[in-house]
């Protein structure tokens, strides 16, 4: 909404030519969602915590993390609300939606933000159920990703339906033609679930979700750039610099939301905030494409997954032998002896240095 006011700059108010630059609406957005956030935070704690919408660790597998987390029940969670709702707000006021990657973006934060939605409130009123069955998740997520792989295999030009390999010529890229639908929905849940499964300690998923965030937010200033994506050899996305102010919008809302989230957490996100944020970072590599970084810049989340994945199949097929403690691997950490906040802080460095030495590889290609 407010780029549109840059016309005022040709009338006369110049200072209103301002809101056509990227930059500073990517700064207002972030800035917004933030306030916003921190200012609706307390009311809505309270709202959750009068509606005993809580935390119940009771439910949690292990008896290990039944113990260790028994001062955390009670907590108000669903806080994902705020943090979502703030994004949109600010995508709303400060992004174009007559660039089709603003829209897909918004619809894919609005619709797992539903089911994310859905799956606490069967959580939370349903004692006999542990939320959505996978089957229904998946299927809602895979929904959502098809629909998102279909609008961009007809819009995503040059590339179209390609699978952009880093320091490969252009020729040798792979097109998939109808099954670039299929890829793009494998790469939204995947993100989408793997971020959900990282959110298990105060402040590890936002924090983690902070860097990457900002990583695919340069990525994709630098892909909607003529000059900057011709000089370090990526891909050239136009309107892709849209998606630098909805980077900005969530790294700012998880900023406010960590106001409260940060340990000892006052509220949780619970899947209405961590589906989504997952998804929309599926979202926005695929846009860019540059789907291949995110196993090297969302490496948490890929390890955090991957654990998961390892252990269930290990005990599957090695008769109940693990090869983790526990997972996903920051529980495995936890029952290893390091505190709640090691493990956070510890975690959030490395995504750190993940993400900007994903940035510095570009200057290889």
């Amino acid at each position: 909404m407010f780029y549109h006011l840059h016309w005022l700059g040709d009338l006369g108010w110049p200072v209103f030519g301002a809101f056509k630059a990227v930059m500073l609406r990517a700064v207002l957005a972030a800035v917004f969602s933030f306030v916003l956030c921190l200012t609706f935070g307390p009311m809505l704690i309270a709202y959750l915590r009068k509606k005993r919408m809580q935390e119940n660790t009771a439910k949690k597998d292990s008896l290990f993390l039944q113990r260790k987390h028994a001062q955390k029940a009670g907590t108000p969670t669903m806080g994902g609300v705020m943090l979502i709702g703030s994004t949109l707000g600010a995508i709303m006021l400060f992004a174009r939606f007559d660039v089709l990657f603003v829209p897909l973006a918004f619809f894919t934060l609005l619709a797992l933000s539903l089911v994310g939605f859905y799956d606490d409130w069967i959580k939370l009123t349903h004692s006999k159920r542990d939320g959505l069955s996978r089957r229904e998740k998946l299927g809602f997520q895979f929904l959502i990703g098809g629909g998102m792989g279909l609008m961009l295999a007809w819009y995503n030009e040059p590339c179209g339906t390609s699978i952009v390999i880093p320091f490969l010529d252009g020729a040798l890229w792979p097109v998939l033609g109808y099954m670039y639908v299929v890829w793009a929905s494998v790469v939204i849940v995947g993100s989408s679930n793997a971020v959900n499964l990282t959110d298990g300690l105060d402040g590890l998923a936002t924090l983690c979700t902070v860097s990457v965030a900002v990583a695919f937010g340069v990525l994709a200033y630098f892909a909607g750039h003529a000059g900057i994506a011709a000089h370090l050899g990526v891909v050239r996305v136009p309107g892709a610099e849209e998606l630098t102010i909805v980077c900005a919008a969530l790294c700012g809302s998880c900023l406010g939301f960590l106001w409260y989230n940060a340990h000892p957490a006052e509220v949780f996100m619970g899947d209405t905030g961590s589906l989504p944020m997952g998804g929309l970072i599926g979202l926005v590599a695929l846009c860019i494409k540059q789907e291949l970084m995110l196993v090297l810049i969302g490496g948490i989340f890929v390890m955090e997954a991957l654990s998961v994945i390892i252990q269930v199949y290990s005990c599957k097929f090695r008769n109940g032998k693990r090869v983790f403690l526990l997972a996903p691997l920051h529980h495995h950490f936890e029952q290893k002896g390091w505190s709640e906040t090691k493990i956070v802080a510890r975690f959030f460095i490395v995504s750190v240095l993940l993400a900007v030495f994903s940035i510095a590889l570009l200057r290889l290609r």
